[in-house]
């Protein structure tokens, strides 16, 4: 049987829209060491762009004809958090609160990157 699934993409995507795509991208490459896969254009605008972050995918894409900006939040796990916290602030990020240790066996912090998406990185800690 053939996969259903685009190749590297697990069944669920995050996809975000956005207004500032291409600072998005740059953004989410600089602070999670993601890679960019494809990029799609249309007239020089992002109409999708496919980013590898760790085992998983996201997709981004230019707000535009009635299609956003929408927001959203992304809840990952980073090998340290600490260090991805203080990348996101010193790449333009808002910090919404800084690392700690949480009661359910993570440490994790939040921030808002300049698009208005909210990342909640976490280390699980058992």
């Amino acid at each position: 049987m053939t996969d259903h699934r685009r190749p590297g993409f697990g069944t669920v995507t995050p996809y975000l829209i956005v207004e500032g795509a291409k600072e998005l991208i740059e953004f989410i490459v600089e602070v999670f060491d993601a890679v960019e896969l494809s990029r799609s254009l249309d007239e020089g605008t992002i109409t999708n762009s496919a980013i590898r972050v760790g085992d998983s995918m996201i997709e981004v894409s230019e707000a535009r004809g009635g299609w956003g900006p929408f927001q959203g939040s992304l809840h990952l796990y980073v090998e340290d958090t600490d260090a991805v916290y203080a990348k996101a602030l010193k790449a333009g990020a808002t910090s919404l609160h800084e690392p700690l240790d949480q009661p359910y066996g993570e440490r994790s912090a939040a921030f808002r990157d300049p698009s208005g998406t909210m990342w909640f990185p976490a280390t699980y800690t058992g």
